[in-house]
């Protein structure tokens, strides 16, 4: 008989078999600056492309047809490419689709083991913000069927758990990072009564994790209320990229001081520290008197490449060339965010990887 499957949630620098994303359609998301985010999208699957295959999502068949013509414009059509049709509200991809997973049995006789994919169907609820949400919470659903990986619908007791995949960050090796703010936040409340140690068992069970590591608060003018994925990420087992910022004057200065020092307290899955890279965030930029949350913290690794978000700033030759020497083997390809991130998120924010397993 075989044991009870066991998940793990693979590193995204682990191979891909694709990456998933929503073409921009709601122009409410870029009020007044609707017009540069379609050439965005068709710069990052064109660098995308030439590395692994872009699952597309499209509302209808006149958006195909746009984003045919941006796309061929930019010479990112391809094979490579292929198109879904499914209605969605917003396009942020890494909060509304499926997060896949691997599944490893072990078969008592001859202890092999098998990694099937798998899809964990998350509630999601528009980061408890927004009212129009209806569309994007069955993307996942709709992800999980066309890549043929079984939905998994993780539960706490009778109800189906919220989680967006920017709340939290692994380093493949049974370690998650998330933040209290996004995850504990009674203002903005995922799961009603869920407890710190109610997620550590969710995340054990579903994902695979021994240790989670807990930072405070995110960064200002983000939306989300604390996503990770602008603050620390892993960039290997035992690595983490880390946002600073040095201005001592500035609002996020003692919020990544604060989550600097949880970093180094920590320990990875031998027990030992972990290598912290700071990074700097960009100068405080603004749009309509509102502060946006650009951070270079928001970056994706693909197969081969690693596409990061770029703001005109001085400090983007540091990020690129951190970046470079963080991932010798890919591409650091700079994508210009400065309007994009009038839509309160960037890169990774927009994408979802496809682990490339059986």
């Amino acid at each position: 008989m075989p044991t009870k499957p066991q998940y793990r949630m693979p590193a995204e620098w682990e191979p891909h078999a694709a990456t998933w994303l929503a073409w921009p359609h709601f122009r409410g998301d870029w009020p007044g600056k609707f017009e540069p985010i379609p050439w965005v999208y068709a710069e990052m699957i064109r660098n995308l492309l030439p590395h692994e295959r872009v699952e597309l999502v499209v509302p209808d068949a006149a958006t195909e047809a746009k984003a045919r013509k941006v796309l061929d414009r930019a010479g990112a059509l391809s094979p490579n490419l292929r198109f879904h049709r499914c209605q969605t509200d917003r396009i942020w991809t890494r909060d509304s689709g499926c997060i896949y997973v691997e599944e490893t049995s072990k078969e008592e006789a001859g202890k092999k083991e098998t990694g099937k994919l798998r899809a964990l169907d998350f509630r999601f609820n528009a980061w408890a913000k927004y009212s129009n949400y209806a569309r994007d919470a069955k993307l996942g659903a709709f992800m999980a069927k066309k890549s043929k990986a079984p939905a998994i619908r993780p539960k706490h007791g009778k109800h189906q758990v919220t989680l967006e995949g920017g709340s939290i960050d692994v380093n493949g090796q049974g370690i998650l990072l998330t933040t209290e703010e996004c995850l504990l936040s009674k203002v903005q409340e995922r799961n009603p009564g869920f407890t710190r140690a109610d997620y550590d068992r969710m995340f054990a069970e579903y994902m695979g994790i021994d240790k989670v590591i807990w930072l405070g608060n995110g960064i200002t003018g983000d939306d989300t209320h604390g996503h990770v994925d602008d603050l620390s990420r892993f960039v290997a087992p035992s690595t983490i990229l880390t946002m600073v910022e040095p201005k001592k004057s500035d609002a996020n200065h003692e919020v990544l001081a604060d989550n600097l020092a949880r970093l180094r307290a920590a320990t990875d899955q031998h027990g030992k520290k972990f290598q912290i890279v700071e990074l700097p965030m960009p100068r405080t930029l603004t749009f309509e008197g509102r502060r946006l949350p650009a951070s270079y913290g928001n970056f994706y690794i693909a197969n081969g490449i690693v596409l990061a978000p770029v703001f005109n700033d001085p400090n983007d030759r540091i990020a690129l060339n951190t970046l470079a020497e963080l991932f010798p083997t890919r591409e650091v390809i700079p994508i210009y965010s400065g309007d994009f991130i009038w839509g309160l998120g960037a890169m990774h924010c927009m994408t979802q990887q496809q682990p490339a397993l059986k």
